[in-house]
């Protein structure tokens, strides 16, 4: 579905800001701090991250502009290159992903919101289950008027994002909290135990998690003017973020000692600035936190949407979901995800999951859509020099391998036992792509690549129910 409008770079460049940006930020240097960070891993894996994540985002970008057909590219990339079944999981991993980043938002949402008002304590108990499910709902029904208004809506939520965040840095800068001593005395990581190289090992899983939702502007390009605004603007998106989270680790490890930062509280931000400004600097970023992340749970809406419906107009999950309204907003979609996530937020009531846990697993569940996104655009390069179809430069050699790279050191980084263990996010989904297929009347698994990726799933799937 095209809409008769499409969304121009700027709209696009902040949707993609806005999907990005949200509760990572607030804590991220705390959570590198807490899993045995120093600071120069630190500066390693921003650097890693920086040209792994950068590459990826040329992927998307060059993907964009030679294989501008393919809409939606997340699952198409990885339909077109490597068979219909191994496409369905990369848009179920996207999509599952982008469900539990919703549910995490709404528990440090309330958790944030704790800070104002004590009944919502940590997030995660009944009232704030209940004020959670009221906003997701809101959300659905607000995005229901139209999806084209919704990202208008977006882009001055984002514009408000910017300034607690733009306060922090400042009031560091200019009041001389960050400190060269402390900064160097954090430096080797020396009093965590782990080697240099564990230590950036254990940054990633924090800086993927923070870039999850980078790629916001390439799930909906089919809204776009056209695919190649789309891969401008996750390009430009990715770079003011990483400038931007290069920053803040920086001057956060300049304030307090390692062990002290790995300690705080979340949002860690909100503590870190009260004790440079008193307590209402962290007044200030609680309320920071607050629209950050309640914007990225609106952006996320229309992406958690739109990661159902897009494959469902491609034919990859079931019909029911192309449903639109009057408005154009894919109501199937809408209320199906709606209605998993206020499944999943009654069971963080009863398990009393945390913030942490559900980020650990949608990270894990976005990882695979990434690699197979590199992986088919190294595939277009040497289609391309094969057949003369496009010119392939250096640079597409360049970006395409650093991303395939980049996309298994996310899986090495990820753990083999993590990487099983996803099996069982990714199982559920065979009854979607076999309803799909009957639907459609094709054959089940069309290749030996979509037998070895079930095979694969199924053996995860046994592996982690044995243990």
């Amino acid at each position: 579905m095209q809409e008769k409008q499409g969304l121009g770079l700027f709209k696009l460049t902040c949707f993609a800001i806005g999907t990005t940006l949200a509760s990572g930020v607030f804590s991220m240097f705390s959570d590198m701090a807490a899993n045995g960070a120093g600071t120069l891993s630190v500066l390693i894996g921003w650097t890693i991250a920086g040209a792994g994540m950068y590459s990826l985002a040329m992927c998307f970008n060059r993907l964009s502009i030679v294989r501008p057909n393919l809409k939606s590219g997340i699952f198409t990339y990885a339909r077109e290159g490597f068979g219909p079944y191994t496409g369905f999981n990369s848009a179920w991993g996207y999509w599952i992903s982008a469900i539990l980043s919703q549910v995490s938002f709404a528990t440090l949402l309330f958790a944030a919101l704790g800070q104002f008002i004590p009944l919502f304590g940590d997030g995660n108990n009944l009232a704030s289950i209940i004020g959670a499910s009221i906003l997701v709902w809101a959300f659905t029904l607000l995005i229901m008027g139209g999806v084209q208004e919704a990202v208008t809506i977006n882009t001055i939520i984002v514009l408000a994002k910017i300034v607690p965040i733009a306060a922090f840095i400042l009031f560091v800068i200019f009041l001389g909290a960050f400190d060269l001593d402390i900064f160097l005395e954090n430096f080797l990581g020396e009093d965590t135990g782990y080697s240099l190289g564990k230590q950036v090992l254990e940054t990633t899983y924090t800086t993927v998690w923070i870039f999850t939702g980078i790629e916001g502007a390439v799930v909906i390009s089919g809204r776009a003017k056209s695919t190649a605004i789309a891969g401008k603007a996750t390009t430009l998106s990715f770079l003011s973020l990483l400038v931007l989270y290069v920053l803040i680790s920086i001057l956060s490890m300049g304030i307090m000692p390692r062990s002290e930062l790995a300690n705080l509280e979340d949002p860690a931000m909100a503590v870190l600035l009260s004790h440079v400004v008193g307590p209402w600097g962290a007044t200030l970023i609680n309320i920071g936190v607050i629209i950050s992340i309640a914007g990225a749970m609106f952006s996320y809406t229309i992406v958690t949407a739109d990661s159902a419906y897009a494959p469902a107009c491609g034919g990859c999950f079931p019909r029911f979901l192309t449903k639109e309204n009057g408005r154009h907003a894919p109501i199937g979609a809408l209320l199906l995800t709606a209605a998993i996530i206020q499944v999943l937020l009654i069971i963080v009531y009863f398990q009393s999951s945390t913030y942490q846990a559900l980020y650990t697993l949608a990270t894990s569940a976005i990882m695979i859509p990434f690699v197979l996104s590199a992986l088919y655009c190294l595939k277009t390069c040497f289609e391309d020099r094969r057949f003369g179809h496009n010119p392939v430069s250096f640079k597409a050699w360049l970006i395409s391998i650093l991303g395939v790279i980049y996309g298994f050191w996310m899986l090495y980084a990820t753990g083999i036992s993590n990487i099983v263990i996803s099996a069982i996010m990714f199982a559920p989904g065979v009854l979607f792509y076999v309803w799909s297929r009957l639907q459609n009347r094709e054959k089940i698994f069309e290749g030996p690549l979509d037998v070895a990726a079930f095979i694969i799933i199924a053996a995860g799937l046994l592996i982690s129910m044995l243990h």
